[in-house]
């Protein structure tokens, strides 16, 4: 390709849009570590205790429960950047499909 287009060697590639690259002889590990710690910032969460389950076991969560609601656009905007950080952590998957359900009319407990 160095003979038909002009290029340059950056070397190994280290972030590719929002992912950290790892290239080592075993391997190519993608972590979104630096993503989950903005989203965290931005949504003043820094503090928050770390749990081993990304949701309660048999959590219910309704439509409407009474309690305060959230700004659905930036639930909105949560729940995206909640939804592109599943591409390293499919665990969370279920959780953020969960809460995706309340994006019309959030409150704070979703």
């Amino acid at each position: 390709m160095t003979q038909e287009f002009e290029m340059t060697d950056l070397g190994l590639m280290k972030f590719f849009l929002g992912f950290e690259v790892r290239q080592v002889e075993t391997g190519i590990f993608l972590s979104q570590e630096t993503y989950a710690k903005e989203i965290l910032k931005k949504y003043k969460m820094t503090n928050c205790n770390l749990v081993s389950t990304p949701m309660e076991p048999g959590e219910k969560l309704s439509k409407f429960d009474g309690g305060e609601r959230f700004d659905a656009s930036r639930y909105r905007s949560l729940v995206g950047s909640l939804r592109y950080l599943t591409c390293t952590r499919p665990d969370l998957s279920l959780s953020v499909g969960i809460v995706s359900q309340f994006m019309e009319e959030p409150v704070h407990s979703h």
